[in-house]
């Protein structure tokens, strides 16, 4: 008889119970992402939208409550006195359109790069209007788009790009990498982040050539939202393990990519998407970009530097505090086994522990993040 006992083939009921347990977590991401794209995209309609009517005339003011009266809550209706006024508004970003009612042919001033689906909807509203009076609408577009991103959603598929990238390294880093220390992880952390935004940066300009100036701000704001992405993805999954994976869908995709803005602005979604879209992280690349892009820096530009600074601010925080808690653990593991070594075995011959997750299980992990 061998010295070595030899481990028995697993059953298939253990197998497929792992298997059952293993397939939770997509069944979780198909409902997720099932709940989110669908409460997010299955029914625009404007809440609050800001437009205005122009002039200053006893008209212009009759006409301003009569649409505010039709539309509801969908819209908040004011007059301005200018054109000048009103596109000052329109590139400070404040308003989505503004209708300047004429004898001939009346005018509506829009800003495609502030929201494609906004000025389609704007554009119906005031085209209804104008029939009215059995006359047709010019639109001026006062940011008009260039050829290679036509309706404005480049930047979002942008920032799906790079939110892949870095949330799909954080099985490889916090998985793969768990043995590491996490001063080496947020290193990686920075590398990858790095890398990520060059690629961001590289894809926008030089291939595809929908960002014509400014690639130094854009490089330097993936790289800010890669670093927050990853570096709270590396520290959650101390703490998550395998369910990492859902963990960062659920922040980094199912809450994120519905409350950038990228396709839908809060004005035509939900109060919760609308809230979210004030604070989250893709909101202040997506809409930070814009600004700096298409409006000079305007529109609320400094606001998604902060959102983008401060969460970035929390990865580092989540980096800093998972190291104390590993430094702990690693601490508490070896005194525990120093206390329980016989004097005659020396402690080199110790068996480490077993880590909390198998190499099929980092495997998995890492292929579900990937594939996402």
């Amino acid at each position: 008889m061998s010295a070595t006992a030899t481990t028995a083939a697993p059953s298939e009921r253990a197998v497929l119970r792992r298997v059952l347990t293993h397939l939770l977590l997509p069944l979780l991401m198909c409902l997720g992402m099932g709940l989110a794209y669908e409460s997010a995209f299955h029914a625009p309609s404007p809440h609050h939208m800001k437009v205005a009517v122009i002039g200053a005339t006893p008209q212009a003011d009759v006409l301003a409550q009569t649409i505010k009266d039709q539309a509801g809550d969908a819209l908040d209706v004011t007059t301005l006195p200018s054109a000048d006024a009103a596109k000052a508004q329109i590139m400070n970003r404040s308003l989505v359109a503004a209708y300047q009612p004429g004898a001939g042919t009346p005018q509506l001033y829009v800003a495609t790069a502030n929201s494609g689906t906004d000025v389609e909807v704007a554009t119906k509203i005031f085209t209804t209007v104008a029939a009215t009076g059995h006359q047709p609408l010019a639109t001026v577009d006062l940011t008009p788009m260039p050829s290679q991103d036509p309706t404005n959603q480049a930047l979002f598929f942008l920032l799906v790009a790079i939110s892949i990238g870095s949330y799909g390294s954080v099985a490889v880093i916090g998985g793969a990498g768990a043995a590491l220390r996490v001063r080496t992880q947020a290193a990686l952390c920075v590398g990858v982040s790095l890398t990520v935004a060059v690629i961001g940066t590289v894809l926008a300009g030089p291939v595809f050539d929908f960002v014509h100036h400014d690639l130094a701000g854009l490089f330097a704001l993936a790289w800010v939202y890669s670093f927050a992405v990853a570096g709270i993805g590396t520290a959650l999954h101390h703490f998550l393990g395998r369910w990492t994976t859902l963990g960062t869908m659920l922040l980094f995709v199912m809450l994120n990519f519905t409350s950038s803005g990228g396709v839908f602005r809060p004005d035509l979604q939900n109060g919760f998407f609308g809230s979210l879209h004030s604070f989250w992280i893709g909101s202040g690349f997506v809409e930070g970009t814009r600004s700096m892009i298409y409006f000079d820096g305007r529109g609320g530009f400094s606001t998604d530097v902060w959102i983008l600074a401060i969460w970035a601010l929390v990865a580092a925080a989540g980096l800093g505090i998972t190291g104390l808690v590993k430094s702990r653990q690693s601490q508490g593991s070896t005194l525990v086994a120093a206390s329980n070594v016989p004097t005659a075995i020396p402690t080199a011959t110790l068996a480490t522990a077993p880590a909390s997750e198998t190499p099929d299980d980092i495997r998995e992990e890492e292929e579900e993040a990937v594939s996402v």
